[in-house]
């Protein structure tokens, strides 16, 4: 049964605060991704609107932000680039379609058998990407098109609005937790900017967010079995990588929060995020482990944070745009480079020289290959390692019985 999970007002503030905090980091996020994927803005928050919001009502891990994801849209690219957006949309029904399979197979346990040392290094590598991520708006394009970086005081003003941005986050929970630190410093920078008229970056330069109501749309590919050949490997490799990073955030979510969260639900709630979202013309998604950890630190541990945060998105696309159009870039990096901070596990490079070796390697092989490749290889190369280095460990080991 369905339950928002707040039984005070002060939770129901809390959750829904922390959603509206959630919802400005994904609008961002959800633009870039589908420029990613090579689709318009607009498919992008519909998949984060619909998967953000359906995987909250019926995923298993509460507080949990699903959406958009690069991991996925970096699969996708190569779909649309050959044969365009319907056959995305037709892509994305059967991966829906594939993760419920997997939830009612009750293959989510199967996370489990994933080591330490590549969650380790899961958690450090996609820190890094995340961090990686946001040095593209420090660049700004010029007249031609050409990317430049930052320079002189463009930088100087965009850098201390970073500053800014973390000083806040970092020092208001010490005078008052009764206000989200990151939606604090995101109100605060922006009406900064905006009476100041300083000249900086701003969402609506990444694109317009203006939309109206996804509506109901069967993707328009030609219903033979060469459609589905063409479909079906995209379909298998978007299911895959959307649970793995899925079931690794809920795993992650459940050590912050010290709860533990239903993986066969969530597999579950994932296929009927993306079955409805392909459906109604979004590009799919997953959870978001940077999004995730904004909710989280935020005070966000029920469903309705999860919830709050997809109809936040939903208002902004319908009523709101030119205000969130108005949002400083500068903002929403620095929010994310506590996430980054908060992210990273420090504490795997004071042990780094205390562990075995080929746990010490693992660790740092899964932190490459994740910032290099993707998740899904990283997570399946970490496995076979670890598999390996433990079978190599054993196979030295000699058992004597003595009669």
């Amino acid at each position: 049964m369905f339950k928002l999970g707040c039984a005070s007002s002060a939770c129901f503030k809390n959750e829904i605060l922390s959603g509206l905090t959630v919802a400005l980091a994904l609008v961002p996020e959800a633009v870039a991704f589908a420029f990613v994927a090579g689709v318009e803005p607009l498919v992008g928050l519909y998949a984060a609107f619909m998967v953000g919001l359906l995987a909250a009502i019926f995923g298993g891990r509460p507080g949990m932000i699903s959406g958009a994801t690069g991991a996925m849209a970096v699969v996708m690219v190569a779909l649309v680039a050959q044969h365009g957006v319907e056959y995305l949309f037709a892509a994305v029904v059967i991966t829906g379609l594939f993760q419920m399979l997997a939830g009612a197979l009750r293959l989510g346990k199967f996370i489990r058998i994933v080591p330490h040392p590549v969650m380790l290094g899961f958690v450090n590598g996609l820190a890094i990407v995340i961090f990686l991520a946001q040095l593209q708006h420090f660049q700004i394009s010029d007249s031609e098109g050409i990317k430049q970086w930052l320079s002189g005081d463009a930088l100087m003003i965009f850098s201390s609005l970073i500053l800014l941005t973390i000083l806040i986050i970092q020092f208001l929970p010490k005078l008052t937790g009764s206000f989200p630190a990151a939606l604090a410093a995101i109100i605060v920078v922006s009406l900064l900017v905006i009476g100041l008229d300083l000249n900086t970056t701003t969402v609506g330069d990444l694109a317009s967010i203006e939309g109206g109501l996804p509506s109901f749309h069967i993707p328009a590919v030609p219903f033979t079995l060469e459609t589905l050949i063409i479909i079906l490997p995209y379909a298998f490799i978007l299911a895959a990588i959307g649970l793995i990073e899925s079931l690794l955030t809920l795993t992650l979510v459940d050590e912050v929060t010290n709860t533990r969260g239903r993986g066969n639900r969530e597999c579950f709630g994932q296929g009927i995020a993306n079955t409805v979202t392909g459906s109604f013309g979004g590009m799919g998604g997953c959870a978001m482990i940077g999004q995730s950890m904004i909710n989280v630190n935020s005070g966000g541990r029920q469903r309705l944070s999860g919830v709050a945060a997809a109809v936040f998105l939903l208002i902004f696309i319908l009523f709101a745009s030119s205000l969130i159009e108005q949002i400083p870039m500068a903002a929403l990096v620095g929010v994310m480079f506590i996430v980054v901070f908060a992210t990273f596990e420090w504490s795997s490079l004071r042990i780094i020289r205390k562990i075995p070796i080929t746990d010490a390697f693992v660790l740092a092989l899964i932190s490459a290959v994740t910032v290099f490749t993707d998740l899904a290889v990283a997570v399946v190369v970490g496995v076979i390692v670890s598999a390996l280095a433990f079978a190599w460990e054993n196979a030295k080991h000699i058992h004597i019985s003595t009669v």
